[in-house]
């Protein structure tokens, strides 16, 4: 029977989202690839209880991970929750989203009131839980009156099906007129979450981390890492098949060559401050208070301790601050 670490809150530091009553790990635990019904269960098992064990105890999800059975992934976080989690379901921060595609028509994706409140019933099933923590809209729909998106999302609070509402993809427009919606009815938005990394910094140039500070709210990144490129692995060079994730593609907009330039240039900075180069990554988005955790992905426990290692060095000097600047402005 598994028992979680004594010490597991002494590893990671937790941060509060916005003025919020939640709390979040600087560092979560992502489920989108390679957690689903092609992957074996005992290894990824393992990775979710040595990672609770390690002070990650936020787990993200959405209706459509997991492959090649959409919505597997969900099903296989239930199965870890019913075999060793459900003890510690109070300590439990566990979000799924919903709005991408899932099925066939016109009610598989985005956010209708019918396909909110249908996929959060399925959600639930699949996760074998009464309630998430956090419910998310993964992203705007340009057919859909933001009204009835929040009028929705408004109903699965009330019934109890999640405590806290996030949005996930939307720029800082798109956020204001969305969290002005849900706190008119009284709806406990907490968060938005979408791709930043040192590579691509959209969330920042659109302004959107200064609203949510404005609305003292919290952000949670993901791709923090940028698929794998903001690590020791492409210092050689890119493959050109690189599968980039469409928030970074624009990174490559003058060609792969010096994306390799900079890595090789912020790895020589990570190396001086004893680091890897992803423990640096992830710490440097971190510096900004409102961002309240980023979401990792792996599936090797190797990866997921030296990962989790990057909470112990979050400060930059002066020096530090202006040569990665000047790298990334490059």
């Amino acid at each position: 029977m598994y028992v979680a670490a004594n010490n597991r809150y002494d590893v990671l530091p937790i941060r509060r989202v916005g003025h919020t009553g939640l709390q979040l790990p600087i560092i979560s635990l992502g489920l989108w690839r390679h957690y689903g019904s092609s992957d074996p269960y005992a290894d990824r098992k393992q990775i979710i209880l040595s990672a609770f064990d390690h002070g990650i105890f936020s787990f993200d999800n959405a209706n459509n991970y997991g492959k090649p059975d959409i919505g597997s992934a969900e099903q296989l976080f239930g199965q870890v929750y019913q075999d060793s989690l459900k003890p510690y379901r109070d300590e439990l921060v566990v979000t799924t989203k919903v709005g991408f595609e899932t099925g066939v028509g016109p009610y598989a994706q985005f956010n209708s009131r019918k396909n909110i409140l249908q996929a959060i019933d399925r959600s639930l099933t699949n996760l074998q839980m009464d309630y998430v923590d956090i419910y998310y809209s993964h992203r705007p729909d340009p057919n859909t009156d933001f009204e009835e998106t929040a009028l929705a999302l408004a109903q699965i609070v009330q019934a109890g099906k999640a405590l806290y509402i996030g949005i996930s993809n939307y720029d800082a427009e798109q956020t204001k007129k969305m969290v002005k919606l849900l706190q008119d009815l009284q709806v406990p938005f907490v968060v938005n979450q979408s791709s930043y990394n040192m590579l691509q910094t959209r969330v920042k140039d659109d302004g959107l981390l200064a609203t949510l500070k404005d609305f003292n709210r919290g952000f949670v990144a993901y791709g923090p890492l940028c698929e794998g490129l903001l690590t020791d692995r492409y210092l050689n060079g890119i493959p050109a098949d690189f599968p980039i994730h469409w928030s970074n593609a624009d990174i490559f907009a003058n060609g792969k060559e010096a994306v390799v330039v900079q890595l090789n240039q912020l790895n020589k900075i990570a190396q001086n401050r004893q680091q890897t180069l992803a423990q640096m990554a992830l710490a440097w988005i971190l510096r900004d208070q409102t961002v309240s955790s980023v979401i990792i992905g792996t599936t090797s426990e190797k990866n997921l301790l030296a990962n989790i290692e990057a909470g112990q060095n979050l400060e930059f000097s002066d020096d530090e601050v202006s040569a990665i600047n000047a790298i990334l402005k490059q």
